[in-house]
């Protein structure tokens, strides 16, 4: 080992000694039982997950109490304050944004395609951003447009995780109007195909928003674990239908590698 390297690692072993490191690890530990749905943690579940001192710790959820990276409620179970799912989700909404633009143009330099994320808006999806390849035909942008939902290139994906039950309120005003020979004529027929999707974990929209044009989405989820952005290849039927399973593999890979990059999470083997 290099002296270097071992002045690094000294320095971050210091680092989590010290007490924003065990603050932090709290906060972590905090965290993952938040994710896996144990909402009622208890400072001894917590002192027994990590190995710590009740007391101790008590005080150190205490202090983060005053500085509102903990909340307690009326039975004194700590839980994460409010303020950091407010920042998580504006430095989600900044990364999809920039992040998300570095996942298109792989995406497009591997397929050649017009490639777009998007999310869900009401009853609508909306593009946050584009990849167009060099000669494309494409005229203006689609980037701030909202489309139906039921008939978007990801409508599917981004409703992916919502019941049956949900998907019909969120569609329970609104008119199916035919945009292609395969448009859904309704909230059962969207169902129907949306168990497809679920299913398969991607979306193929055949013909459904238009003759003509086909598509692939993936979905992005967020810190939390939810369905945030939906990441799409989309292009003429004649010539992406043939490519569905590469142009699946593509959208999937990259909408896992903007994944790790929202959750700052390391990269997973792809």
């Amino acid at each position: 080992m290099s002296a270097t390297t071992g002045r690094a690692r000294d320095v971050a072993e210091g680092f989590m000694e010290s007490s924003v490191g065990k603050g932090l690890d709290v906060l972590m530990a905090l965290a993952r039982r938040t994710a896996e749905g144990r909402r009622r943690t208890s400072i001894s579940d917590l002192a027994r997950d990590m190995g710590r001192d009740r007391s101790q710790l008590s005080r150190a959820l205490a202090a983060m109490g005053d500085e509102e990276f903990v909340l307690r409620d009326g039975s004194r179970a700590p839980a994460l304050h409010w303020r950091l799912y407010a920042g998580a989700q504006e430095l989600t909404a900044h990364r999809l944004r920039t992040d998300g633009q570095t996942a298109l143009e792989g995406m497009t330099a591997e397929t050649g395609e017009s490639c777009y994320l998007g999310v869900l808006v009401g009853d609508t999806t909306v593009t946050i951003a584009e990849r167009v390849p060099q000669g494309s035909k494409q005229v203006g942008s689609w980037i701030g447009r909202p489309y139906p939902a039921y008939c978007s290139d990801c409508g599917q994906v981004l409703l992916s995780d919502a019941g049956d039950e949900e998907v019909a309120a969120v569609f329970a005003r609104t008119d199916f109007v035919r945009h292609g020979p395969n448009t859904p004529t309704g909230v059962d027929d969207f169902l129907r195909r949306l168990a497809v999707t679920r299913e398969r974990g991607y979306s193929i929209v055949d013909e459904e928003a238009e003759p003509g044009l086909y598509s692939v989405a993936a979905p992005v989820r967020d810190f939390r674990g939810e369905v945030a952005a939906a990441v799409q290849v989309v292009g003429p039927r004649v010539r992406l239908a043939p490519r569905t399973a590469e142009l699946a593999a593509t959208a999937l890979r990259w909408a896992r590698r903007l994944e790790d990059a929202l959750q700052g999470t390391p990269d997973r083997p792809r």
